[in-house]
């Protein structure tokens, strides 16, 4: 069986660093992926993916990633089942990241973060190809 996920896009939060009652450190965030086109109205169309992080993986993306910043993370999808504060049974499905990577340059402050409605540009390096 083959479950692979690789995502590039921005973070819409700073990480979230825990620990869990073990003493395993636990990273959450979310991704803002643009779908690479646009709406009738002119807005770029965005899925936002929960994902979460172990250990040194996660130590690292809380360490140098926070809001708006561009990252790219490879790992497998995941589904757990809970009961929310009412009693009714939820599945939440998120990205189990296995490794994280720089995908641009830091953006100045003054740049809005990730939106469903913000023109994205392409990332490119100093020779004009794709970091990856």
């Amino acid at each position: 069986m083959l479950n692979v996920v690789a995502l590039e896009g921005r973070l819409t939060r700073d990480p979230e660093l825990r620990q869990t009652t073990t003493g395993k450190n636990v990273a959450s965030f979310t991704i803002a992926c643009d779908r690479g086109f646009k709406t009738s109205d002119g807005k770029n169309q965005a899925d936002f993916l929960d994902c979460i992080a172990w250990n040194k993986t996660a130590e690292f993306i809380c360490q140098y990633f926070g809001k708006g910043d561009l990252i790219v993370v490879d790992g497998r999808l995941q589904t757990r089942k809970y009961q929310d504060k009412s009693g009714n049974n939820r599945t939440a499905v998120e990205v189990s990241v296995n490794n994280a990577h720089f995908a641009g340059k830091k953006e100045p402050a003054s740049q809005p973060s990730a939106s469903p409605d913000v023109d994205y540009a392409p990332i490119e390096d100093d020779e004009g190809d794709l970091p990856f």
